[in-house]
């Protein structure tokens, strides 16, 4: 056997690793990246990319900042994790205080975690025990179809049905899926008024609570519908007492042109789910917020209405302190002046290719800008045309990961104009070759 320090970096990794999304015996190997610096990333053999799509969406400043790499260390050298049961720290105060002041104002506490997907989880099981504490078993659910909401198993039920929940599909609790908001979202608006008068039993609602991604749609191709829509759906199920949740994993610090989606709406969501760009992209975290109505109903003597949910890492100050530092950056100027730069850089461009013959429709959100491209075959995740044009991109030094044939461009704030300019040359190289 041939020692492992004779291989590169990518043969070491595919002797030991399984990666995520990805069929291990036909992958290609895995470009083994070194080093990041702003909207760049830079592999073992000097080779630079541009990441078009912020690494999952997660990073919103640039990769390796500086001041929050600064901020990560000093809290190192501090403190690095506590359990958070019967204690707190500094940190996870601050943030939770700081981020209740960007929250809508009826939501009053937040509950941490690891991830989105978690911070889902724990959103779903806050709803439905909301309904068990108070005595009333409520255990429908809405969601919206195409919805992606996570992998783990109840982030998996209240998001589409396809490939890939295919295997656990009937371990999945049954979601309610109203369908996509087309248009007007019409025949939307229509179908979730039908499903709420169709179940009440003795003069009460069955239905929990509905989970949706405001204004974007993201694993199923960066979908977009209008405020408009979300608002009336928000304010139907106010008025039939059913619980909304936000899922803005995706969707918030600053990614659709606002701080939330959901401020493009003057509705407030009961319960916030957020991930991602939380920490600035440095590291793996979770929050679920709440309003006072759904903490009021485990707020009690009887320790029968705890929430029993934790995780090892709740709160860990590291996270924490990132995260704070996250939201200094957000204080500053350039960032806002950063994603309408990035906005109206996109509005140009959509406009420039949106009648070239091979684009079936552009769409465009704060700093989200999605591409469908004509292929000739149903759009889908799975269309043959994405793993061509990931190669085409990645051979030019563009990070873009298509969705099917949806290609999208969801860069770091800090991306320069020079950079921006180079994305979209290689899109339209892309289109014309």
């Amino acid at each position: 056997m041939c020692n492992n320090l004779d291989m590169n970096l990518a043969e070491r990794d595919i002797q030991s690793i399984w990666h995520p999304y990805t069929q291990m015996k036909t992958a290609a190997l895995p470009i083994p990246i070194v080093r990041g610096e702003g909207a760049l990333l830079f592999d073992e053999n000097g080779n630079e990319y541009i990441d078009a799509i912020s690494s999952w969406w997660v990073n919103v400043h640039g990769h390796s900042h500086p001041y929050i790499a600064e901020k990560v260390y000093e809290q190192f050298k501090t403190l690095e994790h506590v359990i958070f049961a019967g204690f707190t720290h500094p940190k996870a105060v601050e943030l939770a205080e700081r981020l209740l002041k960007k929250l809508p104002e009826n939501q009053n506490r937040v509950f941490f975690s690891d991830n989105g997907s978690t911070a889902v989880e724990v959103a779903l099981k806050m709803a439905l025990q909301y309904w068990h504490n108070k005595g009333e078993k409520r255990i429908n659910i809405l969601a919206i179809d195409g919805a992606y909401h996570g992998d783990t198993f109840g982030a998996m039920a209240v998001s589409g049905r396809s490939a890939f929940t295919a295997a656990f599909d009937d371990l999945l609790f049954d979601v309610i899926h109203l369908p996509f908001p087309e248009k007007n979202g019409e025949t939307t608006i229509q179908h979730l008024k039908s499903q709420i008068s169709s179940r009440f039993n003795q003069d009460k609602s069955q239905i929990s609570c509905f989970i949706f991604e405001p204004l974007v749609q993201g694993a199923a191709g960066m979908r977009m519908y209008s405020p408009e829509v979300l608002q009336e759906m928000i304010s139907i199920c106010r008025e039939n007492n059913i619980i909304t949740i936000a899922d803005e994993v995706m969707t918030g610090f600053g990614r659709t042109g606002k701080f939330f989606a959901t401020d493009y709406i003057s509705e407030n969501p009961d319960i916030f789910c957020l991930s991602k760009g939380l920490t600035g992209g440095t590291m793996a975290f979770g929050i679920t917020s709440c309003s006072s109505k759904i903490y009021d109903t485990f707020f009690s003597d009887d320790k029968m209405k705890t929430f029993f949910h934790g995780h090892s890492f709740t709160a860990n100050p590291v996270a924490c302190a990132a995260s704070c530092a996250s939201l200094d950056l957000f204080e500053e100027q350039e960032t806002w002046e950063n994603i309408s730069r990035i906005e109206q850089s996109h509005c140009e461009f959509a406009e420039k290719i949106r009648r070239n013959d091979l684009v079936e429709d552009i769409c465009q959100q704060g700093t989200i800008l999605a591409i469908e491209l004509k292929t000739g075959e149903e759009t889908s995740y799975f269309n043959s045309i994405r793993d061509n044009a990931y190669d085409f991109f990645i051979k030019r030094g563009v990070l873009l990961r298509p969705l099917g044939n949806v290609i999208y461009v969801l860069p770091p704030y800090c991306i320069t104009e020079v950079q921006l300019a180079k994305v979209y040359e290689v899109i339209e190289e892309f289109l014309g070759s």
